[in-house]
């Protein structure tokens, strides 16, 4: 039978309407201008925004929105606005609590923390989630001034690879071998049990606009996932072994979540 005219046309119309979202999270946004804090005006800003869309897991045919896990919340802020295509894709960007201001570097700043009881049925029932969610390698996926924040690292033959997402966190078998992401560090040697990346060192790369006289552009966003236990939960150093959860916990366990912030210029626009 051939194909209706209609049916091409209404083809062609949602590949144009999808095709270029794929490329972006927030399509349509102009570029924004930031500024260092004190130095703003109506057509630049200081504070940097850091949106967090679903999690996924190459393991797993279920994606997650983010308010599915326990991790630090932001439910003050209203969510962006998605379009037809980011629909489409299965797209759900929320805010997060974490906020950066421009050219401001910080270092091991407390977000939130997370404390669970095996004693108590609902949160031993959210850690069990969150540990399944490690062993299926489920990857945050944040977003930065419209663009995924990467995570880079180091593989065969010298070549490095960037990954517009990074793990929750990773398990260590009963045998002890490590699953995943847990290769990335020695210390990761627990059997049966699990690391999680409760911190992040992130690096903002932006490049000054100097024709127009409107401050700076975020060209890209990187960071590393890390794991820290935090002797002092409330004041954390962001130093010392991984944040470690046995399979078989007992008693309570806090995790700490923080991050540190960079930002280096970049002379060239990319």
């Amino acid at each position: 039978m051939a194909t209706q005219p209609s049916t091409v046309m209404f083809s062609l119309l949602l590949l144009a309407v999808i095709g270029p979202c794929a490329a972006f999270y927030l399509p349509g946004l102009a570029p924004v201008s930031f500024c260092e804090q004190g130095k703003e005006t109506a057509e630049c800003k200081s504070e940097i925004e850091l949106f967090v869309n679903r999690l996924d897991s190459v393991e797993s045919v279920l994606p997650y929105e983010y308010a599915a896990f326990d991790f630090c919340q932001n439910t003050g802020e209203k969510r962006p606005s998605e379009n037809l295509g980011q629909v489409l894709f299965g797209e759900r960007i929320e805010p997060s609590p974490y906020k950066f201001i421009f050219n401001k570097e910080v270092k091991c700043q407390l977000v939130c923390k997370k404390t669970y009881s095996s004693s108590n049925q609902e949160s031993k029932s959210k850690l069990d989630f969150l540990k399944k969610s490690m062993l299926l390698n489920y990857q945050h996926h944040w977003i930065v001034d419209n663009m995924p924040v990467t995570w880079c690292y180091d593989v065969e033959d010298g070549q490095r690879f960037c990954n517009p997402g990074f793990p929750i966190g990773c398990y260590i078998t009963q045998n002890g071998h490590p699953k995943d992401a847990c290769v990335i560090n020695s210390e990761f040697h627990e059997k049966n049990a699990y690391y999680i990346f409760n911190h992040v060192d992130i690096k903002m790369f932006y490049h000054v606009v100097e024709n127009e006289g409107q401050g700076a552009r975020l060209v890209a966003a990187k960071l590393e996932p890390k794991s820290f236990k935090q002797t002092h939960v409330d004041q954390p150093d962001c130093s010392g072994p991984p944040m470690e959860i046995k399979n078989a916990f007992g008693g309570d366990v806090t995790v700490p979540y923080t991050y540190s912030v960079t930002f280096h210029e970049e002379k060239k626009k990319k």
